[in-house]
């Protein structure tokens, strides 16, 4: 039974990957704050081990002796709302993440995933293109980023296997933040008209279940010091996606188009490919986006009530 560690265990993408990991016979040691384990699954071969970021570096103290095979690192402070905009915050997820790598160094785990953002890219376009005034969630790009280029040559140093599994926009049950997916879809349920920008620039969403699955087999299959993007594979202009948003779940109610300014950069459909996500690892997504928003709009309903 391979073992493996996960930070950010009580998350939305964490314990989601957590119930992936035990579906496929690992021993986990599900990392979070003190007192935060509503969602990690109760299981013998699952142990919370309480440890905040800020602690990465004392990790090796808090864990038992023993062979760690891989280690998950999926937490990150401030992954959404007005926090996405904290710069001290922010470059202290830069530098956890740099922790946590010492950490598995100590404990011997020579391969580690981290969580990273099709962020990355829209902060890296933003910087380097005239005239662009990007919005304060670049600075979230920014930290992710950031973490990216610290943690590789570290990774180096340390003879540690690093993967980057960059993230196009995981959404489904069960997560709460103000994102797109989730904003819109409550105001359908209350019976509003949603505004957007004009929808023109290229996006990609992945549903939960499949973030997960991409997340175990890059673990398994994965190449080190590789980037894999996870996302659908149908990346598209957004006003695609939300059109078959509102025809999943809204029909009735009309979706404005052009209400909202946009001031961002529009990333080429060439940053979302999955092409070597697919040849390395096998991974393609099975939940189509139509699908992913009745069952995210039915989870709504139920905690709306």
């Amino acid at each position: 039974m391979k073992t493996a560690v996960v930070t950010g265990a009580n998350g939305f993408i964490g314990s989601a990957v957590v119930r992936e990991l035990l579906q496929h016979g690992h021993a986990i040691f599900a990392l979070g704050r003190e007192n935060s384990r509503d969602n990690i699954p109760q299981d013998s071969h699952v142990t919370f081990v309480p440890c905040d970021l800020s602690e990465m570096r004392e990790l090796p103290k808090k864990l038992p002796e023993k062979q760690y095979d891989i280690l998950y690192h999926i937490a990150w402070d401030g992954s959404a709302g007005i926090a996405r905009g904290d710069t001290v915050l922010q470059l202290k997820n830069a530098q956890w993440t740099v922790d946590t790598l010492y950490a598995a160094k100590e404990l011997n785990c020579k391969r580690v995933i981290c969580a990273g953002s099709i962020m990355e890219h829209e902060a890296m376009l933003s910087a380097y293109t005239q005239g662009v005034k990007p919005g304060i969630g670049t600075i979230y790009g920014g930290g992710k980023l950031a973490a990216h280029v610290m943690s590789l040559p570290i990774a180096v140093q340390l003879g540690i296997d690093i993967l980057w599994a960059e993230i196009t926009n995981a959404y489904g049950p069960g997560e709460i933040s103000p994102r797109l997916v989730n904003s819109t879809i409550q105001k359908c349920l209350r019976g509003e008209s949603p505004q957007f920008t004009s929808g023109t620039q290229n996006y990609d969403f992945v549903y939960i279940d499949d973030v997960a699955r991409a997340f175990r087999l890059i673990g398994e299959n994965g190449k080190p010091f590789y980037e894999y993007t996870i996302g659908s594979s149908t990346a598209r202009p957004l006003k695609e996606f939300l059109l078959e948003m509102q025809r999943a779940v809204a029909p009735e109610i009309p979706f404005r188009f052009g209400d909202v300014p946009f001031t961002g950069v529009n990333l080429p459909l060439s940053e979302f490919d999955c092409s070597q996500m697919e040849k390395d690892t096998g991974f393609r997504a099975q939940i189509d986006f139509a699908e992913g928003c009745r069952r995210t709009a039915e989870w709504w309903k139920g905690r709306m009530k």
